[in-house]
């Protein structure tokens, strides 16, 4: 049987094993790189997935059903829709500055007509290029030049709708709850220390809120406002046991615990006020708008990940059916994929 460790030998032990991990460290860190160029292989095989809320189903159905009944979207950009919150914590910004982003992709769920007004630097940028007579479109000549691209008068489709807003509120501890038991059983012996356990549980709720508006772009009449919120739950659980016996060292403590996302909760506070947005647009009754379309997509170009617009006339064998499928074009998922990954040859 192993010999127990004193308390002064356990300290002893404590200093040398962080003395060889620094040591481990150092020299793994420090050697050369691998016959791929690599110091090491990076961990995880976790497949890209679609990043759909409650909400999202609700925004393609949206979408199926509006065209279905012939119900044209108008166009529709996307302003800023900030953080208006001013919240910082340790790493940053506690909430998402990618609203904006995620009203982007809500409204494409929506198979809404958009046109971009977000960033719209690289565009411009090649306007000025063709009004300088700078861009060509077609193959080059053998001297490298090519047809001027003309700007034409009126080319560049206007929008009919803005969203703009920003996410207004963030509370933390609305209702926070916990309890701790412990104990510990004393020995009969003068020179022991007791030995016992803790047991604790804890929870706590904090909400996030956001206001949009819809802004009619001719007139700069707001049209439509929405103001949601979200409550966020976080709990933990631990469990620990600790034992002083005669200086030997005996510890012991597992737990586990999880909060809601918060930037996720963002996500579906903004697809929520984007659905009924968009439901008012196109005219649709409610949610029972949703039994009047069958259960598969009918157009295949919406869905969990967005919307798009097919490039061919190929919506039977396109792409878009399998935008979702988190086994799609893996390597090692997809029969149809057999090619090397980074660093693995």
């Amino acid at each position: 049987m192993a010999r127990m460790m004193t308390l002064s030998a356990f300290g002893r032990w404590k200093t040398a094993a962080a003395v060889a991990a620094a040591g481990l460290l150092t020299s793994a860190c420090g050697g050369g790189a691998g016959a791929h160029g690599m110091y090491a292989a990076p961990i995880g095989t976790a497949p890209v997935i679609a990043n759909p809320t409650p909400y999202s189903p609700a925004l393609y159905c949206m979408a199926d059903w509006a065209r279905a009944n012939g119900r044209p979207s108008p166009r529709i950009a996307v302003g800023r829709i900030s953080d208006y919150t001013g919240m910082v914590g340790e790493n940053g910004r506690i909430i998402t500055q990618g609203a904006s982003l995620m009203a982007i992709t809500a409204l494409g769920k929506a198979g809404a007509r958009q046109v971009e007004r977000y960033d719209t630097s690289v565009s411009e940028m090649e306007m000025r290029y063709s009004g300088a007579m700078l861009i060509g479109d077609g193959e080059p000549a053998e001297d490298g030049t090519a047809e001027p691209r003309r700007l034409i008068a009126g080319q560049v489709p206007g929008s009919d709708y803005i969203i703009q807003g920003g996410i207004t509120e963030v509370n933390f501890n609305i209702r926070g709850s916990g309890v701790e038991l412990g104990g510990s059983v004393a020995e009969e012996a003068a020179d022991t220390i007791p030995r016992g356990g803790l047991l604790t549980a804890r929870s706590a709720v904090m909400n996030v809120a956001i206001d949009l508006r819809l802004v009619d772009t001719r007139t700069q009449e707001i049209v439509d406002v929405i103001s949601y919120q979200k409550q966020i739950i976080g709990r933990e659980i631990s469990l620990g046991w600790f034992d002083f016996l005669n200086g030997n060292v005996f510890d012991l403590s597992i737990g586990t615990g999880g909060q809601e996302p918060a930037q996720w909760a963002v996500r579906a506070l903004v697809e929520r006020a984007v659905l009924e947005m968009m439901a008012n647009l196109y005219g649709a009754p409610g949610p029972e708008a949703c039994l009047q379309v069958s259960g598969d997509l009918m157009f295949g170009t919406t869905g969990p990940t967005g919307g798009y617009y097919p490039a061919y006339d190929n919506l039977g064998t396109n792409n878009g059916a399998t935008r979702a499928d988190p086994s799609r074009w893996h390597d090692e998922r997809d029969p149809d994929i057999r090619r090397p990954r980074r660093g693995r040859y």
